[in-house]
């Protein structure tokens, strides 16, 4: 006669299945919050680029030249774009730098000068990339014998003519820059290393004394380029420089950096560009003086390797102060 209650047998297997049936539960309850936990997180996210994306747009829409006479827009790239606009209602333009923190910009200058009839200087820029260049510029300003016909500087990068400067419209001995003109030497940057040359005509011979003395030519090179930093977070930036002093300047140096966005995963272009007519601008030369349209495209998700699927956001904006009747 079998006597009532369990078996040592029948109480293990009781405890087992038990413990299976809690385990389960338990999974699907931390499946469950790490799923809420993650759709939290992505509808945060949104909601930071989508109002990130309407303050760029108002923003945008506002550009306007620099307090220095600079153009509305000093940089329309895939990944950053950099614009004047008063952006904290002050009537003072301040420059704006919009860019994912892949996208690293720099600038540096130097100086040089000859004492010889007809002669040459250079300066050499090396060093500088972290990353993979996406684009260089250099601004050649001059000084010295440059007031007469067939007394000019002919500019060089690399071994290579880029241009001619001051051929009319300098001073003789001026003591101060002149004739700027601002060339691309991406091609030439792309090694990290650049030399340019500033070769004066034969005409070239009065000796001038402005900081250097006995100079018949002077040259600054103001060099800058962007470059893209592989392994960082795709984190969307805002730089913004406010003017100061009188004539009025943007100093890099007090740029103060604020987050956007922290999951921007744009694979296509954060910006384009486009022209009076609409059409798409993809020639890198003509982006600044045609540009009279925008397009913000923005790429957000908290986990790419996690549902739900990446949530787009796009926008249009026209400049209003470029704009073309």
């Amino acid at each position: 006669m079998r006597k009532n209650g369990f078996t040592i047998i029948e109480t293990l297997v009781t405890l087992f299945v038990f413990t299976l049936i809690w385990i389960a539960i338990m999974g699907s309850i931390v499946m469950i919050y790490k799923t809420q936990g993650y759709a939290y997180q992505q509808s945060l996210a949104i909601n930071e680029a989508r109002k990130g994306v309407e303050v760029m747009t108002k923003e945008i829409r506002s550009a306007r030249p620099g307090d220095n006479g600079a153009y509305p827009i000093e940089k329309a790239e895939d990944k950053q774009f950099i614009f004047y606009s008063d952006v904290d209602n002050d009537g003072k333009a301040e420059r704006v730098r919009y860019y994912l923190a892949i996208m690293n910009s720099g600038n540096q200058s130097k100086d040089c000068f000859t004492q010889t009839t007809g002669g040459s200087c250079n300066a050499v820029f090396s060093g500088f990339l972290s990353g993979n260049l996406k684009s260089a510029q250099v601004k050649v300003s001059l000084e010295g014998d440059l007031n007469a016909s067939g007394e000019f500087a002919e500019i060089y990068a690399d071994g290579v003519k880029i241009g001619q400067q001051c051929p009319s419209g300098c001073t003789q001995c001026g003591g101060k820059w002149e004739g700027a003109q601002t060339y691309d030497v991406t091609d030439a940057a792309k090694d990290g290393s650049i030399q340019f040359i500033a070769d004066g005509s034969s005409g070239v011979d009065t000796k001038c004394n402005w900081i250097n003395s006995n100079h018949t030519l002077k040259a600054l090179f103001e060099f800058s380029w962007t470059e893209e930093i592989p392994n960082l977070d795709n984190q969307l930036k805002k730089g913004v420089i406010k003017p100061v002093g009188s004539p009025v300047t943007y100093p890099s140096s007090q740029e103060k950096i604020t987050m956007v966005s922290a999951y921007v995963r744009n694979s296509p272009p954060l910006f384009e560009y486009y022209d009076k007519n609409g059409a798409k601008i993809t020639s890198n030369s003509s982006i600044l003086k045609d540009t009279k349209m925008m397009k913000l495209y923005m790429v957000v998700n908290y986990n790419p390797e996690r549902a739900p699927e990446e949530y787009e956001l796009e926008s249009y904006v026209q400049l209003r102060n470029l704009k073309e009747e």
